[in-house]
């Protein structure tokens, strides 16, 4: 492939670097620049070589006519702000989840993308992963019947300090805006309800910040069929990862990775690897493969996968999800802007 799409990186924390890292390994990328607003912790990178351009001003890539697509890696709050300026100015645009914290700010930003002919991709890299992918197209293709239950288990290696969680949003928005993507992809069915009982159980923190780290959510599928996601923000063993559709004529699951598949055997134990440790490495691949799977849909026209109205519907999920836990009911999806 010799053409490639020109891009610069709004936001060089640790998942802006991930993607740039990336981009410089792969043959569908030229990376131009790299903006944050503060850059000295990229000083005694590679990237200092790697990357033409390092600045403290987005507005130089949002106004730079040879940089075809804007990924945005900045704090959530300063995402529809640079969504409409890189729409405005005909960048492509991959967007970090979520796309905001307030479902206006979202619909307003969809209206912007709308009125320019652009390309939006949102960051659930969990699509890309080859995996989850296949339990996706096992279910499509009708090989397990009509779905009647999805599970998904989804839980952190360590609860995140304070001061992530005091700007994360909340579990929700942060962490479960993932699992209700994934059990869309897998279902195909909107979502009619959701039903949230959760607790602060892995670390006070949590509730002195008016959030919680442990969480049952029961959605009902338009068709009546049922979804369980479960979620924790420490599982002492590692990274937890799991999924399960179960059909009418079947069943498809998806266990953790681990490092190997190994298991011992003796007379006194049966002991294999832990799962992979965390997001970074358990989604390696899946982070890879969505950005040049970004960059196909530019260079050949095509449609992404993991579009604006995703992360639209993902992040009203998650606004569900916590009314449900504050008033503790049932919500009905309709109840939430859209």
């Amino acid at each position: 492939m010799n053409k490639k799409v020109t891009a610069g990186i709004i936001g060089a924390g640790r998942i802006g670097q991930l993607h740039a890292h990336n981009m410089l390994l792969s043959n569908r990328f030229h990376l131009k620049t790299i903006s944050d607003v503060y850059t000295d912790h990229l000083q005694k990178t590679d990237f200092l070589q790697a990357v033409p351009h390092i600045t403290n001003h987005a507005d130089e890539l949002l106004r730079d006519p040879e940089i075809d697509a804007i990924f945005i890696c900045s704090s959530t709050d300063t995402h529809t702000d640079f969504i409409t300026k890189a729409a405005q100015n005909n960048k492509h645009i991959f967007c970090e989840k979520p796309i905001s914290f307030d479902i206006e700010e979202t619909l307003r930003a969809l209206e912007t993308i709308k009125a320019h002919n652009i390309k939006f991709q949102v960051g659930f890299n969990r699509r890309f992963d080859h995996h989850f992918r296949k339990a996706h197209d096992v279910v499509r293709s009708g090989e397990i019947g009509t779905p009647h239950i999805i599970k998904i288990t989804s839980r952190d290696p360590e609860a995140p300090p304070e001061a992530y969680i005091q700007r994360s949003g909340g579990l929700f928005i942060d962490m479960t805006i993932h699992d209700f993507d994934m059990i869309r992809y897998l279902s195909g069915q909107p979502i009619k309800n959701i039903t949230v009982k959760a607790a602060s159980l892995v670390d006070e923190t949590f509730s002195r910040n008016d959030d919680v780290d442990t969480a049952i959510i029961t959605v009902t599928f338009a068709d009546g069929s049922l979804g369980v996601i479960d979620n924790s923000r420490q599982a002492v063993y590692g990274y937890d990862q799991r999924i399960e559709v179960f059909g009418n004529q079947g069943m498809v699951q998806v266990e953790n990775e681990k490092p190997t598949n190994v298991k011992i055997s003796t007379t006194t134990s049966v002991t294999e690897d832990k799962p992979k440790h965390f997001f970074l490495e358990r989604y390696n691949q899946g982070y890879i493969d969505e950005i040049n799977a970004f960059a196909q849909s530019i260079l050949n026209d095509e449609p992404v996968l993991a579009q604006f109205e995703d992360g639209l519907q993902a992040e009203r999920l998650a606004l569900a999800a916590k009314i449900s836990w504050q008033e503790n009911r049932t919500v009905e999806l309709n109840e939430v802007p859209l």
